[in-house]
């Protein structure tokens, strides 16, 4: 164990010994709480226009949020309603090939389309010759979920008195295409608000940092200790990202407001934690980068 190391010890130890005067730590909690408020004021103006400009990433990155939400729930709303045809073969027993059916992993609900049917909606579609009826008995298979199209299509060809099985395949790969890519452009604008606001809080802090640098350096000459000196400056950087994020969700708010009547248009259930969702996510990041702003500064300008 090296000098160092034993020294370390030394100081942990006495420190647990050391009983704790909570009048101390709540007027240090004080100090600090004054300290961070004291920041924000020398900043004076420009505090407003930081907060809008935060204000204003997070908005735009809540309303992209909200709306991927919604056309996720629309695309699985879609997707779910998507069914997969089954062509029964002439001799097949339907009740017992409708149980069997129903029996495969990931089928939600079975119905039966007899030939007839189909031949006369056919019909009433299209101009067709007078001929025998050459369609099959139909079952209509639905889903839990479009992923599970490729599975359930191999097992209804296995069932005995099932001749074959087809699905709207070229909707289901456009519906994964356009979720695939809602998907990406969320992850991407995440990074472009978490760069944008990192860089926003943290050239805020070097100008807080520049105007206390005396009074910075007089406590460190005093002996206070490095987390008195960073605490408060991380704080301000949070409290800019917690007012940006509570001026985004009012606009984040009308946009809720628009996809709810679009939602209802189309007829398609709302998640209710969505809002929520996106509310608390918008507030996270807020407080989160500017808190990681704020640290990147004090480690950039400030040698403490």
């Amino acid at each position: 164990m090296t000098r160092k190391t034993k020294n370390q010890n030394l100081k942990q130890k006495v420190k647990s010994r050391i009983p704790k005067d909570w009048l101390s730590e709540i007027r240090i909690t004080y100090r600090i709480a004054i300290e961070t408020f004291k920041g924000i004021a020398q900043t004076g103006l420009v505090n407003i226009a930081i907060i809008t400009t935060i204000a204003a990433i997070l908005t735009i990155f809540g309303s992209i949020f909200r709306v991927t939400l919604a056309l996720n729930s629309f695309i699985s709303s879609m997707g779910s309603a998507l069914e997969v045809s089954a062509y029964l073969s002439q001799d097949a027993d339907i009740n017992q090939t409708i149980n069997k059916v129903r029996d495969i992993e990931h089928v939600v609900k079975v119905s039966f389309i007899s030939k007839e049917a189909s031949w006369v909606q056919l019909k009433k579609e299209i101009d067709v010759p007078d001929i025998s009826n050459p369609l099959p008995n139909t079952l209509r298979v639905k889903l839990d979920d479009t992923k599970n199209i490729a599975t359930v299509i191999d097992n209804l060809k296995k069932v005995e008195g099932v001749d074959d099985a087809s699905y709207a395949q070229d909707l289901v790969q456009k519906f994964e295409m356009i979720n695939a890519i809602i998907n990406t452009a969320t992850f991407v604008f995440v990074v472009i608000v978490c760069i944008l606001t990192i860089a926003i809080i943290n050239n805020t802090i070097e100008l807080v940092i520049q105007s206390r640098k005396e009074e910075i350096e007089i406590m460190r000459l005093m002996g206070v200790s490095n987390w008195y000196i960073k605490t408060p400056l991380i704080l301000q950087g949070a409290i800019y990202g917690f007012l940006g994020a509570l001026v985004a969700i009012i606009p984040i708010d009308v946009v809720q407001s628009y996809i709810i009547k679009m939602h209802e248009f189309f007829m398609i259930s709302i998640d209710p934690l969505a809002q929520f969702t996106v509310l608390f996510s918008v507030l996270t990041l807020g407080v989160a980068f500017g808190s990681i702003g704020s640290f990147m500064s004090i480690k950039k300008h400030l040698q403490v």
